[in-house]
C-alpha cells in the first residue's frame, strides 16, 4: 500500500523526533558554554557569510592570528549554530577546522556531528568511508545512531537493519531512539508489519515506547488508511498517565479520518485538540492545523471562529494567514480571502510570498489574471521574491486565456527556482509542449521537457509520456 505523502509531511510528529535526534548525537554544550561570548563574537563574523561556497577558515585564520583563543566548545558552540540554520557545509567547514588546524582531538560526539554533515553535504558514500576510518574507541552509541539515521534517512533498508542487528549483538540496542529510526523507515516504506513486529521487541526487552514511538506509529496507520490502527494507538496513548500528548497526535488522527471519510470522528479529534489548545500551550502550529482540517472538513464557520480566537491569543505569522486563506479558498470565498489578505499587509510582517500566493492562484483560477499579475508585480516592488508555485499560478493563468508564449516563460521561470520533486500541473506542462510541437519546433519540445526531468520536475516514465506526445500527439494516462 502506497504512503499518503501529504499525511506523512504535515505531520509535526516528525520534526519532534529529529528534534530528538539531533539533540542525541548533536554536539552538546553546557548553559554556560551557548552564553559564551567569544562564541557568540566569532559567530558574528562568520554568520554573515551567507553563500555556502565562501569559505569560513579566512575568518577563522584571521581571529587567531589577531591572538585570540579559541576553544573547543566555542566552536561546539558555532556547529551547534550553523547546523541550526542549515548551514551544513559552513558546520562541517568548521568542524574540519577544529581537528585538522586547532588540533583538538574528536570525541564522539564530534564524530556523530560530523557524520550527519558529511551525509548532508557529501553523501552516504563519503559517509560511509569516514565511519570506516574512525578509530573503534570512539565508536559510541552516539556515532552508530547517526549511521544509523543516515540509513534510514536514505532508505537503505538493508544496511540499517544489519547495523540494527549489530547493535543489538553489541548490546546497545537499549533505548528507543535506534528503534525509532528503524520504526520510521519502515513507516516511509509501508512496510507495516516489520513496524509491528519492531514493537514486539521492545516490549519484550521492556523498552517502553516514547512519543515519537506513538506518532511514528500514528503516522503509518493514518498512511495506511487504517481506522482502527489510529483509534487503538490514540487511546493507547491517551490512556498513559505518564506522558503528556502533544496536538499533533489529534492532528494527524483527524487528517487520517477525512481522508477516509469519517468526517464526524475527524470532528471529534478536533475537538479534543482545539481542548489542549484551551487548557495549555497556545501553539501557532496547532492553531494552523486547525484551520486547516476544519477547512477541508467542510466547516467554514469554524474556520472564521478558530481564526478570531487565534487573533485573541497569538500574533497571527506568515503561515497562520496562509492556512486561514487557503482554507476559505476551498469554500470558493474569493472575498474572504482578500480581506485576509488585507489584514496581513496591514500587519506589515516579512514578506514571504506564499501568502499573496494563495491569492494569485485563486485568481488564475478564476479567469482574473490581469488581478493576479498586478498582485506578482506589487509584491516584487516590496522587495518579495516570487516562488515557484507563483510562475505555476500565472503558467495555468496565461493558458486559460490561450496566452500560451507567455505561459512557457512563466514556466521556464518556474523551472529555474524549481525545488527537487515540485511538479507543476500535468495540463500545463502538456500545453507547454504542444505549443512548441505546433510551432513545428519538435527539437525544442524535446529538450524543454528532457530540462524538465534533470530538474527532477516528474518521472522518467511521465518524460517518455511526454515525448511520445510530442511525436504521435496522444498522450497516454
Amino acid at each position: 500500500m502506497k504512503l499518503s505523502r501529504s499525511t506523512l509531511r504535515s505531520q509535526n510528529s516528525i520534526s519532534y523526533y529529529r528534534t530528538t535526534i539531533n539533540r542525541f548525537y548533536g554536539t552538546t554544550t553546557s548553559a554556560k558554554q551557548d552564553k559564551d561570548e567569544r562564541g557568540e563574537w566569532v559567530y558574528t563574523r562568520i554568520s554573515p557569510l551567507g553563500s555556502p561556497e565562501v569559505s569560513m577558515v579566512p575568518v577563522l585564520e584571521q581571529w587567531v592570528k589577531e591572538g585570540n583563543q579559541v576553544l573547543r566548545s566555542e566552536l561546539q558552540w558555532i556547529i551547534k549554530r550553523l547546523r541550526s540554520y542549515k548551514r551544513y557545509k559552513h558546520a562541517l567547514e568548521v568542524s574540519h577546522w577544529m581537528t585538522d588546524r586547532r588540533y583538538f582531538s574528536l570525541q564522539p560526539a564530534d564524530v556523530a556531528t560530523r557524520i550527519d554533515l558529511m551525509y548532508k553535504v557529501k553523501g552516504l558514500e563519503e559517509v560511509e568511508e569516514y565511519f570506516n576510518s574512525t578509530p573503534q574507541k570512539l565508536k559510541r552509541l552516539t556515532v552508530y545512531t547517526s549511521l544509523l539515521n543516515c540509513y534510514t534517512s536514505e532508505k537503505s533498508a538493508e544496511k540499517a537493519e544489519a547495523l540494527m542487528q549489530k547493535l543489538r549483538d553489541m548490546g546497545f540496542a537499549k533505548g528507543t531512539l535506534c528503534y525509532n529510526l528503524m520504526l520510521n523507515l519502515y513507516s516511509k516504506t509501508g512496510r507495516w508489519d516489520e513496524m509491528d513486529n519492531l514493537m514486539n521487541e521492545m516490549e519484550q526487552k521492556g523498552i517502553n515506547f516514547d512519543e515519537f514511538t506513538f506518532t511514528i506509529r500514528l503516522t503509518a496507520y493514518a498512511a495506511a488508511g487504517d481506522s482502527d490502527g489510529v483509534d487503538k494507538i490514540v487511546a493507547m496513548m491517551e490512556s498513559d498517565k505518564h506522558r503528556i500528548l502533544q496536538w499533533g497526535t489529534y492532528s494527524i488522527a483527524a487528517d487520517m479520518c477525512l481522508r477516509v471519510g469519517q468526517v464526524e470522528k475527524a470532528l471529534a479529534m478536533l475537538n479534543k485538540l482545539e481542548g489542549m489548545i484551551l487548557t495549555g500551550e497556545k501553539s501557532n502550529g496547532a492553531y494552523n492545523s486547525l484551520l486547516k482540517l476544519y477547512g477541508e472538513a467542510g466547516k467554514k464557520e469554524e474556520v472564521h471562529r478558530v481564526c478570531n480566537l487565534y487573533k485573541q491569543e497569538k500574533k497571527i505569522l506568515n503561515k497562520g494567514y496562509i492556512s486561514v486563506m487557503s482554507s476559505l479558498v476551498k469554500f470558493g470565498d474569493t472575498e474572504g480571502v482578500e480581506k485576509i489578505f488585507e489584514e496581513w499587509e496591514a500587519e506589515a510582517l516579512s514578506y514571504d510570498f506564499r501568502v499573496p500566493d494563495v491569492l494569485i492562484g485563486t485568481y488564475c483560477r478564476n479567469g482574473l489574471l490581469e488581478k493576479a499579475k498586478a498582485l506578482v508585480d506589487k509584491g516584487m516592488s516590496k522587495g518579495g521574491v516570487p516562488w515557484v508555485t507563483t510562475w505555476c499560478h500565472l503558467a495555468n493563468g496565461y493558458i486559460h486565456e490561450d496566452l500560451i508564449p507567455e505561459a512557457v516563460e512563466a514556466l521556464k521561470k518556474a523551472i529555474s527556482l524549481c525545488p527537487p520533486n515540485y511538479r507543476p500541473s500535468r495540463e500545463t506542462l502538456v500545453t507547454c509542449v504542444q505549443y512548441w510541437e505546433n510551432q513545428g519546433n519538435v527539437d525544442k519540445a524535446e529538450d524543454f521537457v528532457r530540462s524538465l526531468e534533470t530538474e527532477h520536475m516528474f518521472s522518467a516514465v511521465f518524460r517518455d509520456k511526454l515525448l511520445r506526445f510530442i511525436k504521435e500527439e496522444k498522450l497516454q494516462t
